[in-house]
């Protein structure tokens, strides 16, 4: 008599699910594998299904429907919407970005209540005046968009879609697999929970690698590295002003005070001597000092 209620058996006793599981998640793996690209900018090799052109296409029939869940955007002859497209151009032309095949294009969105700025795949760039106003120096939103940049020319959205895509054949080969068992939504769901663990781990280290592109896009602009200390200030006042935080493992970011020790190592690293003169932060149009 079989232990397994409900089960079949496969081979050798083994219950026939378990095959089946196992033959899902192989076969998870063999299409995430399969699908290998060199980034066309940084000549690192990364598990992608889609091409440059194909993020191109999806940012921009995702970026309509992206602003108008946000107030529309800015009109462009906007003093704000002009300075953000003027410091995004800079970034954009003056660092590695210029030698993506991505056309960048940054947006100031109206939403004044939504603190955030945001990429998706093939350079579309976003940022609100939530945050945007919160804002004082240059420096602090050429972090911004070279944050966001970075995440555009490391392929990250295209890396996380092609996570996703395995996430769900090893769920999904979980939950035939776990039909076997006497407790099959209990084994289900904590299979799901270890895939969004996963991706959340890839997520913040997708954000760590983004601020160290962020900083060498925005010196490579002109721009003073350390406004970029000043932008974890703004985002760690808006963290306290919302309370009591999660654990930092449920968070897709590292928290502003981690973000900040990585940021001060590297700037020591590349400017042991201090930061040069050369590079300026002066204060946005619309601020005084």
């Amino acid at each position: 008599m079989s232990y397994y209620y409900g089960s079949q058996q496969g081979g050798w006793g083994i219950p026939l699910q378990w095959i089946l599981g196992a033959i899902i998640a192989v076969v998870g793996f063999v299409v995430y594998f399969s699908h290998t690209s060199v980034n066309p900018t940084t000549g690192e090799k990364q598990h992608v299904t889609l091409s440059a052109q194909q993020e191109v296409a999806l940012g921009e029939q995702a970026e309509p429907q992206i602003a108008a869940q946000m107030g529309g955007e800015v009109a462009p002859a906007d003093p704000q919407a002009q300075e953000v497209q003027y410091v995004g151009e800079r970034v954009w032309h003056s660092s590695q970005a210029s030698r993506s095949p991505y056309p960048f294009h940054y947006h100031l969105l109206r939403d004044t209540r939504t603190i955030n700025a945001f990429a998706l795949p093939g350079g579309e760039v976003f940022i609100t005046k939530g945050l945007l106003d919160r804002l004082t120096t240059e420096g602090e939103l050429a972090g911004v968009l070279g944050h966001e940049s970075g995440h555009v020319v490391e392929r990250h959205v295209a890396q996380q879609m092609a996570k996703s895509e395995l996430g769900k054949f090893l769920v999904s080969g979980a939950a035939v697999a776990a039909s076997a068992s006497r407790h099959p939504f209990t084994d289900t769901a904590i299979a799901a929970v270890i895939n969004h663990m996963a991706q959340l781990h890839f997520s913040r280290d997708d954000e760590s690698q983004a601020d160290e592109r962020g900083l060498e896009y925005m010196t490579e602009a002109g721009c003073d590295p350390r406004a970029m200390l000043h932008l974890m200030q703004v985002l760690q006042q808006v963290t306290d002003e919302h309370g009591g935080r999660p654990p930092q493992i449920l968070q897709t970011h590292p928290y502003p005070e981690a973000r900040m020790r990585q940021i001060n190592q590297w700037i020591h690293q590349h400017y042991p001597d201090g930061v040069p003169p050369s590079l300026a932060d002066p204060p946005l149009p619309w601020v005084s000092r």
